[in-house]
């Protein structure tokens, strides 16, 4: 969504502030402005800010979640492949960015392993834009949240880490064409 959608919230909802990662409830009847919906959650500017709506909060802003986002992948019968996993990662998004994390260079690495039972753990190693930013258990859990959707992962784990520092060449060239930067 480029376009911001001002709009009055229809009951009480949670709402994680960006950057610092607190969580308030916003309360019914609050005007709020959608400056974005990717991945399944929902951006909002209110006049003390910029926060984050999740999913399950999109009736509270008279919407349903994007198909999507929410979608469960395709069945392998059982064996979640590494292509299954990274698109799974393209589905989560810094909430003031519209790129996916994986575009916009932010993962760093990626293990699918095979656990005895026959499922996979994924382990994923990450970072952030800027070291200060308190969006990233958020980010995280997002992260980790969509990979345990996938048919076949019984684990996972999202770590942030801070090295290398992060910087805009990491972006990927599809992401660079998101931002208007080539």
């Amino acid at each position: 969504m480029q376009n911001a959608t001002t709009i009055l919230l229809t009951r009480d909802c949670d709402a994680v502030q960006i950057p610092h990662g607190n969580t308030i409830s916003l309360t019914k009847g609050t005007e709020v402005d959608i400056t974005q919906t990717l991945g399944g959650s929902f951006t909002v500017r209110v006049p003390g800010g910029l926060f984050r709506i999740a999913t399950k909060d999109a009736d509270a802003l008279g919407l349903t979640p994007d198909a999507a986002s929410t979608a469960q992948p395709a069945s392998t019968g059982g064996e979640v492949s590494e292509q299954q996993v990274w698109d799974a990662l393209r589905t989560c998004y810094d909430p003031e960015i519209p790129v996916n994390i994986v575009d916009l260079g932010l993962v760093y690495d990626m293990q699918l392993n095979k656990l005895p039972a026959g499922t996979a753990r994924v382990e994923v190693k990450m970072t952030l834009t800027a070291p200060g930013c308190g969006m990233g258990p958020s980010i995280a859990g997002d992260a980790e949240q969509k990979l345990l959707m996938l048919e076949g992962v019984d684990e996972a784990s999202v770590e942030i880490v801070w090295e290398p520092a992060w910087h805009q060449s990491m972006i990927t060239e599809q992401g660079r064409r998101q931002l208007g930067l080539e």
